[in-house]
């Protein structure tokens, strides 16, 4: 089985599937934090370019914080930046932290079948919640393995979570096909000898494992 990395030149035969739980797997409905934000005068995904600003939310993926602190991060970055009055800015952060997760059944059907033939390991940025998360979704069962950030203590795009999940997937790095809809997180998979593939619709997933699934 072979594929190709994102720079298009061939990969080595692939044995295990490493794939990005966010944004690939899980997607979040986040309409009732933009209509706050409009409510409030604010341009839709303020409150998230607060929230994902890497002094906010990597001590959340490093499992240093709780949501409830990520929450009142948010809130105390909307304060100091944008002037809100505390209450709703912790209204905005906590409509982000509650906002309803689901799963692209499309997705989780392709993953299934990698799983019946291959090690699969789920490699997410997460919280300490993940696996509660997951397991809200029925995906408790999706993969082999569940390497998060937050219960090892290093966040993609560091070398360190990747070589954990190597590990996991129990064959060498050559050998692993990696999805990320994150291209700075496929750049650095694909610099460790993976086989990489940037995610952004069903059909760069379906390219990339029809090798694996068909064949």
């Amino acid at each position: 089985m072979t594929t190709t990395r994102t720079d298009g030149s061939s990969g080595q035969r692939v044995e295990a599937v490493l794939c990005d739980i966010d944004n690939v797997i899980r997607f979040y409905d986040t309409s009732e934090l933009a209509g706050l934000e409009r409510d409030l005068g604010l341009a839709v995904g303020t409150t998230m370019q607060i929230a994902f600003a890497p002094g906010t939310d990597l001590p959340l993926l490093l499992g240093e914080i709780t949501k409830h602190e990520w929450v009142r991060s948010i809130a105390y970055g909307l304060v100091g930046r944008i002037g809100l009055p505390e209450a709703r800015a912790r209204e905005l952060g906590t409509a982000l932290a509650a906002a309803r997760s689901y799963a692209d059944e499309a997705v989780v059907g392709m993953l299934r079948r990698v799983r019946e033939r291959m090690p699969l390991v789920l490699v997410s940025n997460a919280s300490l919640e993940l696996e509660e998360e997951l397991a809200e979704l029925g995906l408790e069962e999706l993969a082999h393995h569940v390497v998060s950030s937050a219960r090892v203590g290093v966040a993609k795009p560091d070398r360190g979570i990747y070589e954990i999940a190597v590990e996991r997937a129990g064959v060498g790095a050559g050998r692993c096909l990696f999805v990320d809809d994150s291209r700075t997180n496929v750049e650095a998979a694909a610099a460790l000898g993976m086989t990489a593939t940037h995610y952004r619709e069903h059909a760069d997933l379906r390219t990339a494992l029809a090798p694996l699934l068909d064949g």
